[in-house]
């Protein structure tokens, strides 16, 4: 959009600014309908791994809706490049980026961007990113830890031109195709999205020819200053200072040794109404896989921050602007120098990231910050592969989302059981088992809340989730990167850390066997894999909580009612005639008369 152009004499009026909100809004929501009904690969139509958005042509984000937070928070760095490489865009053109060396975030991601024009001029890109099943890596995965570079992560699509005129360039498909172990599901990914932004293009235009270019550049405008206005007045709230926060990433035997230590500071300045994120005093890439992106580092940085502002604010352009984040080139958590490898920046190191950012706003005290919230990739969450032998030994690969990590606590608010992990803050749908076990040929022989596993507090993050599965008659190759076994989430201002992650296989004969953290394990027919995901932390002191909650807690069957009187010195009823146990009131006065530990 050519910003010369923007903002005539005055502004909308409400209504009509209300309206044209809600318009785009409904774009993109059909955009994410389009992807979700016409994609193949279990991990975009049953987990919603995918993301739409609509920019202005010079690159401002306008609207997500129902987008993950780490897909869309800097999409503006993803489609920037496509104006600086190509001089020629024309009307009908399709674009894909997945590189994060040309603002991608990272190479399993297909960024797939269109211009949308009208009379002659562009005026928005229209974005639709899904997380694809296979790249094509030497390992059957897409997040690879151990891979030191890029030659060892499978395809990237650094800005490439895939369609012109509306039609497919048959010979970059190929490319894409060969490089794939499915490749027929990969096209027709693919082309889930490009129907998605045919759908944009289509409404776009509807748009302007209803009310005019005119109007809609006002739009554009006014939202961006309302979401602007918002933004410096939730930051105006703030108490003013520097605050720290450090996190720690596992080891990564070969990688990280030592795991991977993560530096945050915010600067809050209410009188401006901006945050500053510092990631700059942080270590140098690692050799492997779990190096930030520019993208991610960036994306990562401002939903800490969103995070701790109120939830009605337009995550867009405008409110994005007022959070400046400050990094360094060469480092893992910032902008990554080729050939560095990259295939985990938009989970584990990221993840850690985000928490942070959720965090460190409880140096300011309550009622501030959030607790730590669980990371990615526990077994339940793994890459799946093999022969599936009841289809003439087709070969299938794709993510799981059968278990999650849980979201920790903040003021007034428990955690969030089916979190998954703050890159996505909830958004990624929790597998159906019946489906899954349709698709593919293994059995997911239980899921269930992990009990006593959440950080305990006056408010308490959520319990993670434990279950198990096993292949169908024949051998299946797990990958996984299980972060949170060795650094759980933590609490914060009293509240305790939550339980670790842990990773199992049940052997033929029953015996059941750690495995580690990092891993590609084959489960071979007969075997189980075993998931126990870690929860979230909890926020404040355990001995404030409301003994009533405790009780809730214990009858939801997240809590045992020995950690009830352990921990929060509660103490409970039998259980009456439905299996419920009230507060024992008497007893529990008695407790917590005592002295605190």
């Amino acid at each position: 959009m050519n910003t010369t152009k923007n903002k005539a004499d005055g502004n909308l009026d409400t209504f009509l600014m209300s309206v044209l909100k809600s318009r785009f809004e409904s774009i993109v929501r059909e955009m994410t309908l389009v992807v979700t009904k016409a994609s193949r690969s279990a991990v975009i139509k049953n987990a919603k791994d995918l993301s739409c958005a609509i920019l202005t042509y010079d690159h401002r984000l306008v609207t997500t809706e129902d987008a993950l937070p780490i897909h869309v928070t800097s999409m503006d760095v993803a489609t920037r490049p496509l104006t600086e490489l190509f001089d020629d865009i024309k009307q009908g053109d399709m674009f894909v980026n997945s590189s994060p060396f040309t603002g991608g975030t990272h190479h399993a991601d297909l960024i797939l961007s269109m211009p949308v024009f009208f009379d002659g001029e562009p005026l928005f890109w229209a974005v639709a990113l899904s997380h694809h099943a296979d790249t094509g890596a030497p390992e059957p995965s897409t997040y690879l830890p151990y891979a030191k570079n890029i030659y060892e992560e499978g395809m990237h699509w650094p800005c490439v031109r895939i369609a012109e005129n509306y039609k497919e360039k048959q010979d970059i498909l190929r490319m894409g195709m060969l490089k794939n172990r499915v490749p027929d599901l990969w096209l027709g990914d693919v082309r889930a999205q490009m129907g998605a932004v045919r759908t944009c293009e289509k409404r776009l235009i509807e748009l302007c020819e209803k009310y005019g270019v005119d109007t809609l550049q006002m739009f554009v405008e006014d939202w961006f200053d309302y979401a602007a206005r918002r933004a410096k007045a939730e930051i105006g709230k703030l108490p003013a200072g520097a605050y720290e926060y450090r996190i720690n990433h596992d080891p990564v035997p070969g990688v990280a040794d030592a795991g991977i230590p993560i530096n945050l500071k915010i600067i809050v300045d209410p009188e401006a109404g901006e945050i500053t994120v510092d990631v700059r005093d942080n270590i140098d890439c690692v050799p492997g896989g779990l190096n930030l992106s520019e993208n991610t580092t960036n994306g990562a940085c401002r939903i800490g921050v969103f995070n701790n502002l109120d939830a009605s604010l337009p995550h867009c352009h405008g409110s994005a602007n007022q959070i400046k984040v400050l990094m360094r080139e060469g480092s893992a958590i910032g902008k990554p120098v080729y050939p560095a490898g990259t295939s985990v920046a938009t989970t584990n190191v990221n993840d850690r990231l985000t928490t942070a950012g959720n965090a460190v706003f409880s140096q300011m005290g309550k009622p501030y910050g959030q607790a730590e919230g669980g990371p990615h990739l526990p077994v339940g969450m793994a890459v799946v592969s093999g022969k599936d032998p009841f289809k003439e030994e087709q070969v299938y690969i794709n993510q799981i989302f059968v278990s999650y990590a849980g979201g920790g606590a903040n003021n007034g608010h428990d955690g969030w059981l089916t979190y998954c992990g703050p890159a996505n803050g909830g958004l990624i749908t929790l597998d159906s088992i019946e489906v899954d076990e349709s698709m593919y040929p293994f059995i997911i022989e239980s899921r269930e809340v992990r009990p006593d596993s959440q950080g305990y507090g006056e408010f308490e993050g959520a319990p993670g989730v434990q279950g198990a599965y096993y292949p169908i008659d024949h051998d299946m190759t797990i990958m996984y990167a299980a972060d949170a076994t060795t650094f759980p989430p933590r609490g914060v201002l009293g509240g305790k850390d939550a339980a670790p992650t842990a990773s199992q296989k049940m052997l033929a004969n029953g015996q059941v066997v750690d495995l580690t953290a990092f891993n590609q394990e084959l489960c071979k027919d007969g075997e189980k894999m075993m998931f126990l995901s870690c929860g979230g932390g909890g926020y404040g002191d355990p001995l404030d909580r409301d003994p009533a909650r405790v009780a809730t807690s214990v009858n939801a069957g997240w809590l045992t009612a020995e950690k009830a009187r352990d921990v929060y010195k509660v103490a409970l009823n039998a259980p009456d005639l439905n299996g419920l146990r009230s507060v024992d009131e008497v007893a529990t006065r008695s407790l917590r008369n005592r002295p605190k530990n």
